[in-house]
């Protein structure tokens, strides 16, 4: 399951309105692809569908969906939103990862 603070809350629907997207409809989809300086990275995005072999969670009234993949990197993550004059935006505070770079975008285990 990933969980999502109040900020990241407050954050995702106010961008998923701006974009044309429901919040109480439409996804977050979080997921994980090769690169970044760590090895692996986050993927971020709004989607209007799932996939069949998607996993989907909702937390925070936020609606979440994981292809399954991607899933097992992200297992117990909070996804959290630093704004602010040093913000970084949104963050993944992933127990899974043993080594992160310093922006804080990849990760490796």
């Amino acid at each position: 399951m990933i969980k999502v603070s109040d900020t990241a809350k407050q954050k995702v629907v106010s961008l998923m309105t701006e974009e044309g997207y429901d919040a109480t409809t439409d996804f977050v989809r979080v997921g994980v692809k090769s690169g970044g300086c760590s090895g692996l990275s986050y993927e971020l995005k709004f989607d209007k569908t799932a996939a069949d072999t998607d996993k989907i969670f909702e937390d925070n009234e936020v609606r979440i969906i994981v292809d399954k993949k991607s899933f097992l990197y992200l297992v117990g993550t909070t996804l959290e939103y630093s704004g602010g004059l040093n913000g970084k935006g949104f963050v993944f505070n992933n127990p899974n990862a043993q080594r992160t770079c310093g922006c804080g975008e990849s990760f490796s285990l």
